[in-house]
């Protein structure tokens, strides 16, 4: 029997919507160095708010902040998710989504997550591709497109060391030769290491070179929400690995982190930093995703606990031993954020506010009532670590009707110093520069 002739896809809305819960604090309260943490809520059902991806109407899009503006770099594309800058000033982009599952076997639950992922946008094929974007007269709009690399399996992160590139596949990190200013590759990828892979329940894996280019950084997302389906197939998941690229050989850098993605190295201390999105399905208001410095051979909690040591009393059987070892990230992101981009302010030519700090791409909730994410934020530092309130750079991806016109994931900056922003339900790379006002805009009545 097909699913839709269980249950009508109106009725299963309106269950999933009554059975689930509406937050009692503003999602700014889950934010920063000490966010609250109120009781854990469970329902019936998840809390199930789903932002349907409508896409840019038009000329529309996002709303800068003050002293900023926002045009398109590039539009047209194919869910691009994340950016790498090459030296010479060239854009990579991941044009990617999940893998396809290998276990076509019908579960009504999965059908239903299926159905809220394609509403949410991010339910296409994977193109399984990177395209190089080019400015070729510099004004900050790319006029040459062209595929970097063909064939891949989920691509998302990447980094060249030397003239080697590196990509993460969702299975494998793989390596290609690369010549200063080709714009494509055509030799075939040399497998690194195999990566965790399997049911993909997180299926992103991003990757940052160490400063003298000879350790490379993964990210490994959760297989599960909080390991409901046992830790066995949780092996060297959660976690960022260090990776010998000489040898492939792996070692578990931090573990206990849900779901990190990305990373970036703070320039004063040397410090890396990531963000993680952490559990779902314990009300609206539980748990904020965060920022964090990385200690190596550090636990931060998952599956056990979270933000620290308040006990997830879902997972059976516990660890106390674990729990008592885990740390405290260092700032809080707000609950179901979906906090992907990271990159260190260092370089940027925006206004001096942003001259020191973290921009966090914030794809946006679908376990929160209200929604929260679908916007970029800045987050101060002060001697390497946050210092004060987040500050909205980007807003406006959610339309009146809380449809979502684009998702923000991944950043970087151009060779300018622009910040350049992946939107893939828009379909486009975002440019963000200082504003400037001529003299006519400056004159007074």
């Amino acid at each position: 029997m097909s699913a839709s002739k269980i249950l009508p896809i109106s009725l299963i809305t309106l269950a999933l919507a009554g059975c689930g819960d509406t937050a009692n604090l503003p999602v700014t309260d889950g934010m920063g160095a000490k966010p609250a943490l109120p009781a854990p809520k469970s329902t019936l059902l998840p809390t199930v708010n789903v932002a349907k991806a409508v896409g840019w109407d038009g000329s529309a899009k996002p709303v800068a902040a003050e002293g900023l503006e926002v045009r398109r770099f590039a539009s047209g594309l194919d869910h691009p998710r994340w950016m790498y800058t090459l030296p010479n000033g060239d854009l990579l982009v991941a044009e990617s989504n999940a893998p396809q599952k290998d276990d076509q076997t019908f579960s009504l639950r999965g059908w239903i997550a299926g159905w809220f992922m394609q509403r949410a946008g991010a339910g296409v094929k994977s193109p399984d591709r990177i395209t190089l974007l080019r400015d070729t007269d510099g004004d900050g709009v790319a006029d040459y497109r062209k595929v970097f690399i063909e064939g891949l399996h989920s691509p998302f992160g990447m980094a060249l060391v030397g003239n080697t590139f590196y990509v993460a596949n969702a299975d494998a990190l793989v390596k290609f030769p690369y010549t200063p200013g080709a714009d494509h590759i055509e030799a075939a990828g040399e497998k690194v290491v195999d990566l965790p892979a399997g049911i993909n329940h997180h299926w992103t894996k991003n990757v940052i070179a160490s400063p003298d280019g000879s350790k490379l950084y993964v990210t490994v997302g959760s297989n599960s929400n909080v390991a409901e389906n046992g830790m066995d197939i949780e092996k060297d998941r959660a976690a960022i690995l260090e990776v010998n690229p000489e040898n492939g050989q792996y070692r578990i850098f931090a573990s206990g982190l849900r779901n990190p993605n990305g990373m970036a190295w703070e320039p004063q201390t040397g410090v890396l930093w990531t963000v993680v999105n952490e559990r779902d399905e314990i009300g609206s208001d539980l748990v904020p995703d965060y920022l964090t410095s990385v200690k190596e051979n550090a636990f931060y909690g998952w599956p056990y606990s979270y933000y620290g040591q308040h006990v997830d009393t879902r997972v059976q059987p516990q660890d106390a031993e674990k729990v008592s070892k885990a740390i405290v990230p260092d700032y809080a992101l707000g609950p179901h954020t979906a906090s992907l981009g990271l990159l260190a302010a260092k370089g940027n030519t925006l206004p001096s506010a942003y001259a020191e700090g973290m921009f966090i791409g914030q794809h946006g909730s679908w376990n929160r009532n209200p929604k929260s994410g679908y916007k970029v934020i800045f987050v101060p530092f002060a001697d390497g670590k946050p210092s004060g309130t987040s500050q909205d750079v980007l807003t406006g991806f959610l339309n009146a009707k809380e449809e979502a016109q684009g998702r923000p994931v991944g950043l970087v900056l151009d060779q300018h110093g622009a910040l350049l922003v992946a939107d893939d339900v828009g379909n486009t790379i975002w440019r963000v520069t200082p504003k400037f006002v001529t003299a006519s805009q400056d004159a007074q009545p």
